[in-house]
């Protein structure tokens, strides 16, 4: 098993969802499917963890996705 990574995003980093997609570029994984794609909507709560790796892809502080209209 692998060590759980912690990722920080920009607001830029997210998709028009609010989301990204694990596993992923931003995470450095040696092995690009090294499990299934996962979605995982960080905009949300501002941060989420992939439940086959570990991978915690959390909003850098300050960032902000999104707004009102």
């Amino acid at each position: 098993m692998s060590k759980s990574s912690f990722i920080e995003l920009l607001a830029s980093d997210l998709n028009h969802q609010g989301g990204v997609y694990c596993p992923s570029p931003k995470a450095d994984m040696k092995i690009w499917n090294s499990h299934p794609k996962v979605y995982l909507d960080v905009a949300r709560t501002g941060e989420a963890k992939c439940s086959y790796c570990g991978t915690v892809y959390k909003l850098k502080a300050g960032e902000h996705f999104g707004g009102g209209h």
